[in-house]
């Protein structure tokens, strides 16, 4: 640090000759190049909560080299993104038959070793041994532990006997495989619990980034009251229940408006025509459709369990409260009462009495409630948290100088 508290860059460490990189194979070369920081994503998929996750790491240390498994046609990333050699193959997007794959994927991607490598996982990339110099660390941001491995509670799309008989070998496999991670952090409470519970190791809470700059309210809205429709946001998925929600509003008598997409379309269609209210579907909108439905929903729906859950945080930025569950990530991002209506039963008369105790709440406390998940404050805590735990080991980090708080994230 310097002298004033800001952050000093690092000098940069320079490799004698540039890296050749693919599935393990070098010409002309005896000793491995060196570099500072590794970033590694699993596939690269259309923008949702664990690609911006990526894009806001890649904001936080503009210096690292990131590497993701593939990504999808028509996604962009920072030049200095990878895709694994695994994308050169046949199996590119078939996530089920790569996942026991993925360890050797980044174990043989690169003869490049670094300082630190930082792993952000929803499945199983933080068992990765990807290459470090002697003394390098190697941190591991988790989304959550393989819900299909540990919580199939909370989403069970994946339950054939074939899953069944490989769960067991799998859990063992993976916790003898992430002995080498130096430190984890969670995204949220609940998932810090779950890694301590299914891992045994502690993990510090950093919430996701959230773009409070982006999702804000509306000039002139109604007020919550009288606004003139309910609303649901996300991957059409059984376990999200959003053919809950067209019972919620068919109770209630108001119309909806479900924003998505999933393989579910066509049964909530079918069950959208039984309603006795207008169910509207908009497929696969931008962000700038979503931010104008939710500034002016009078309530969004989200009775399923999450993680985090980042569009309840979007939904609260735009004014509008939240009704769903009282359990998983909304216990830490919806104030009961204040910002949003929480139940503990999956039952549509208790949700839609929700619905109507929310209608006399405020939106400016919605507001002021997501403002503080933003994406800068997720920035400033990532790098205090590196650069922790690569001081400890005796590496710095290079870090952009200035003041994280009021660097543009640019995302």
């Amino acid at each position: 640090m310097g002298g004033n508290g800001s952050v000093v860059a690092a000098p940069p460490l320079v490799a004698p000759r540039p890296a050749v990189e693919g599935p393990g194979i070098e010409i002309g070369r005896s000793d491995p190049p060196v570099g500072r920081m590794a970033v590694l994503n699993e596939w690269f998929e259309a923008i949702g909560g664990a690609e911006r996750t990526l894009l806001a790491t890649l904001a936080a240390f503009p210096e690292a080299r990131s590497y993701v498994l593939w990504r999808d046609q028509g996604c962009s990333l920072p030049e200095s993104t990878r895709d694994s050699w695994l994308a050169r193959t046949p199996l590119r997007g078939h996530k089920a038959l790569t996942l026991p794959m993925i360890p050797l994927v980044w174990r043989s991607q690169t003869r490049t070793r670094y300082d630190v490598v930082l792993s952000l996982s929803h499945s199983l990339n933080h068992a990765a041994r990807f290459p470090l110099r002697e003394g390098g660390v190697h941190l591991s941001y988790v989304h959550t532990p393989a819900r299909y491995l540990h919580a199939p509670h909370i989403d069970a799309r994946r339950t054939g006997s074939p899953h069944r008989m490989a769960v067991g070998a799998m859990k063992r496999l993976e916790r003898a495989m992430s002995r080498h991670v130096t430190a984890y952090a969670a995204n949220s409470q609940e998932v810090r619990s779950r890694i301590e519970r299914v891992w045994g190791r502690r993990a510090r809470v950093i919430n996701p980034p959230v773009r409070t700059d982006f999702f804000t309210p509306a000039p002139h809205a109604a007020p919550i009251g009288e606004r003139e429709y309910l609303l649901g946001v996300g991957r059409w998925v059984g376990y999200k229940r959003f053919d809950l929600m067209i019972e919620i509003a068919d109770r209630l008598c108001l119309p909806l408006v479900l924003a998505g997409g999933g393989p579910m379309e066509v049964q909530l269609r079918r069950l959208a025509a039984r309603a006795s209210v207008p169910v509207r579907f908009e497929v696969r909108v931008g962000d700038d459709r979503v931010r104008e439905l939710m500034r002016h929903a009078r309530a969004l729906l989200f009775p399923c369990q999450e993680d985090f859950g980042i569009t309840p945080v979007e939904a609260q930025a735009c004014g509008t409260p939240v009704v769903g569950l009282r359990r998983g990530g909304l216990l830490e991002t919806v104030i009961d009462g204040s910002t949003g209506v929480l139940v503990d039963e999956v039952d549509p008369r208790v949700l839609a009495d929700a619905v109507r105790r929310a209608e006399r709440l405020d939106g400016a406390a919605a507001r002021a409630n997501a403002v503080r998940f933003g994406e800068r404050r997720f920035v400033r805590e990532m790098r205090a948290w590196v650069a922790e735990e690569a001081d400890a080991a005796g590496h710095s980090v290079a870090l952009p100088l200035g003041d994280p708080v009021g660097a543009p994230v640019g995302i």
